[in-house]
């Protein structure tokens, strides 16, 4: 940020702001948002987009007060779902929103967003909610966010505007359209001549657009294969920034050509957690209960009637909990009190938060937390590589995300700074004979040649012959694809309780028993994860562990044997 903040020193910064949730997918103890907020602003962040993802008022007003003491920009948003212009939509109408927009006004904000995370915000609808508010607070200036998943993000967009919004949200066209947001380009030129005339030059900014262009070409192997916009949003919900990560993810997930079930799913995970505002991290629970759902053939009814021996996803059951806040309508039961049922918050003898999660939460010392990061990764090393200098932008980092910061201390201290490489390189390699010039510093450029490239050896060590500089040097480089044994594992009888069996494929991250450990149903047995999905999966009866199947480590498909409980 400071980087960008240095190149760019005139035009105002903007961020999103999970409300209590920080920029993580859970909550944190107050002082570690606060202490966020104030290091984002020192580093050169303007204005900090405000929201919670159930639209829940008191981890809004903690979000708030942190951006306000920090000194920066407080823009509040109400996240959007549902359909105001659809009178039998339920429980999201229009008093609904104004209600929202009357307590975060009252708040003391600078500016509204309307954070129409999925494109659900049809142009009717756009009219609707922005004229009313508008009619109710002349003066609060108005942010307006869409996505383009059905193809009407800028008549959407265009509606707003007419109706008193301030600002909207677009993309450049080369990064525009489907689940992104509405073209810059097609809003230029839809309102040049009129009254909502942005000003802007077309063709001015179509030269831009010619660098996003080229730089999108160079990401290609990461696209989603979306080929066009998809009405089925209005059934689905499902925001745009997810759809294509879910799209990904149930395909590594073992759930390739089930992407429409998983679309149906979708629906149905949202109805069983109570037609709840769908935005990371709530979002992340409908996607994880989605895929659940799909990969045990499980129903809506089934849900309801087997919640006390499922092993559902960990976000799933912290979502029941109150770990995210209290939805608009309350929790739906009875599957609430089943899925929580025997289960308990590390610290706590309580099964459930009654509120704001962090007012309970004790503050993180992050004096201490300092200390254990320089320990683990400053001195006590001869190489200067495992010798960083750990920062307060570091402990918040690890505070929030401790293992993902983990990951990249050990890839910076294995491979060093990869900014100074370019992105093709980065991205595809080197071949043989490429010269490659690499500039560390204005004055201080490395010229690096490659020169051949081995076969890998016994221990699938591979020699890489190079040219530093034109003298000649070789690295010995770990080929992480030979080798390996393929493990064929058992699989669960499904027709016995105490042949317990993974619920998705995944890699195994804990083992919670030991052989001969006597468990009751519902006490934990194994942790799993696969694509940020976190399971806990649970004893589905009494008895005594026979075998653990596992190991942490360990790659699993579903279906596979984990654990077997002697009932007898």
């Amino acid at each position: 940020l400071h980087w960008h903040r240095e190149a760019v020193p005139d035009i105002p910064f903007q961020m999103l702001l999970r409300g209590a949730n920080a920029v993580g997918y859970t909550s944190y103890p107050d002082n570690v948002v606060y202490e966020f907020c104030k290091l984002a602003k020192e580093t050169g962040m303007d204005v900090f987009r405000v929201f919670d993802s159930l639209n829940y008022l008191e981890n809004m007003k903690l979000g708030i007060d942190a951006v306000g003491q920090a000194g920066g920009i407080v823009e509040a948003a109400v996240c959007y779902t549902g359909d105001v212009s659809c009178p039998d939509r339920g429980m999201y109408d229009l008093e609904y929103y104004l209600g929202f927009v009357r307590e975060l006004e009252a708040q003391g904000i600078h500016v509204l967003a309307i954070k129409d995370m999925a494109g659900l915000l049809k142009p009717e609808a756009a009219h609707m909610l922005v004229s009313a508010i508008r009619a109710e607070h002349p003066n609060l200036p108005i942010h307006v966010h869409t996505h383009d998943t059905a193809g009407t993000g800028v008549a959407s967009m265009i509606a707003a505007a007419k109706a008193g919004a301030d600002a909207v949200d677009a993309a450049m066209d080369a990064m525009s359209g489907m689940t992104s947001q509405p073209s810059l380009g097609a809003l230029i030129a839809s309102t040049a001549g009129g009254d909502l005339d942005t000003g802007m030059s077309l063709k001015t900014v179509s030269k831009v657009n010619e660098y996003w262009e080229e730089c999108r070409g160079l990401y290609a192997p990461f696209e989603s294969g979306q080929k066009s916009g998809s009405a089925d949003v209005y059934i689905h919900e499902m925001p745009g920034g997810q759809y294509t990560n879910l799209l990904y993810q149930s395909t590594q997930l073992g759930l390739t050509g089930q992407w429409s079930a998983v679309k149906e799913s979708y629906a149905v995970a949202n109805r069983l957690l109570g037609d709840i505002i769908k935005v990371t991290p709530s979002s992340k629970v409908v996607g994880d209960m989605a895929q659940f759902l799909v990969a045990n053939g499980l129903s809506y009814d089934e849900v309801i009637d087997q919640a006390e021996t499922l092993s559902f996803p960990k976000s799933v059951i912290e979502y029941f909990q109150g770990y995210l806040g209290i939805p608009p309508f309350g929790f739906p039961e009875p599957l609430r009190s089943r899925v929580v049922k025997g289960q308990t918050i590390p610290g706590t003898n309580m099964s459930c938060f009654s509120g704001r999660p962090g007012a309970a939460m004790p503050p993180m010392d992050l004096t201490a937390e300092k200390k254990k990061l320089e320990e683990k990764w400053s001195g006590g090393s001869t190489n200067d590589a495992h010798n960083h200098v750990i920062r307060d932008v570091d402990v918040l980092s690890h505070a929030m995300y401790p293992s993902v910061y983990d990951e990249y201390m050990e890839h910076l201290t294995e491979f060093g700074q990869l900014n100074y490489v370019d992105t093709r390189t980065f991205l595809t390699g080197m071949h043989v004979g490429q010269e490659l010039a690499v500039t560390l510093e204005p004055g201080k450029q490395l010229v690096v040649k490659l020169i051949g490239v081995g076969e890998p050896n016994e221990d699938g060590v591979v020699n890489i012959q190079f040219e530093l500089n034109g003298q000649p040097r070789m690295a010995h480089i770990k080929d992480k694809s030979v080798g390996g044994e393929v493990t064929t594992r058992s699989k669960a009888l499904k027709d016995v309780a105490g042949s317990v069996g993974a619920p998705m494929p995944g890699v195994v991250l804990e083992t919670k028993v030991n052989k001969g450990d006597k468990v009751k149903h519902g006490d934990p047995l194994v942790s799993l994860s696969a694509m940020k999905m976190e399971t806990l999966v649970s004893a589905p009866c009494d008895g005594t562990v026979k075998n653990i199947e596992v190991t942490a480590g360990d790659q699993i498909e579903a279906g596979d044997l984990i654990v077997e409980i002697d009932e007898s």
